[in-house]
């Protein structure tokens, strides 16, 4: 489902390993071709996986203005404001499923759909994925509505 593809100047979108720490840009671009679940996602139903702290908690590292409403808005991660003018849907859809094959093994950024979630998983997170296939088209229809960009 996910192939190399070039991008060129498509590396607006950073992310840190730590706050403070230096920035990574992609060393692998990647596109997610097609929906997940065969169909386009809900953005308004993305727009609460990406707020749940249970779920996408995207909160705790990005900032965004249109969850200006929403407290404890992170900087760890670029903030997303303009995100869909920098990465088509099957660029944002790869990221969120498995930002490591885009930013490397570096970015704390979860994969968000993979089993590849590293080492001292907990037991009864062994073999689950943090987010459903739903779930994924659901953010990333919501960060394809993020044209706005503050600057």
């Amino acid at each position: 489902m996910i192939k190399a593809i070039g991008l060129g100047a498509a590396t607006a979108l950073l992310f840190t390993a730590m706050a403070g720490a230096a920035q990574m840009q992609p060393s692998d671009e990647l596109s997610a071709e097609t929906s997940l679940t065969g169909s386009v996602g809900d953005p308004v139903e993305g727009r609460k996986v990406f707020a749940d702290r249970k779920l996408g908690n995207c909160l705790a590292c990005h900032a965004v203005s249109d969850m200006s409403d929403q407290l404890f808005h992170g900087d760890v991660g670029p903030t997303l404001d303009g995100v869909a003018n920098r990465y088509a849907p099957e660029q944002l859809r790869a990221i969120v499923v498995n930002s490591k094959e885009m930013f490397g093994d570096q970015t704390i950024m979860p994969g968000f759909y993979t089993l590849k979630v590293g080492v001292d998983v907990a037991d009864e997170f062994q073999g689950e994925r943090i987010l459903t296939a739903q779930q994924v088209e659901d953010v990333v229809a919501y960060l394809t509505t993020l044209t706005k960009d503050p600057n």
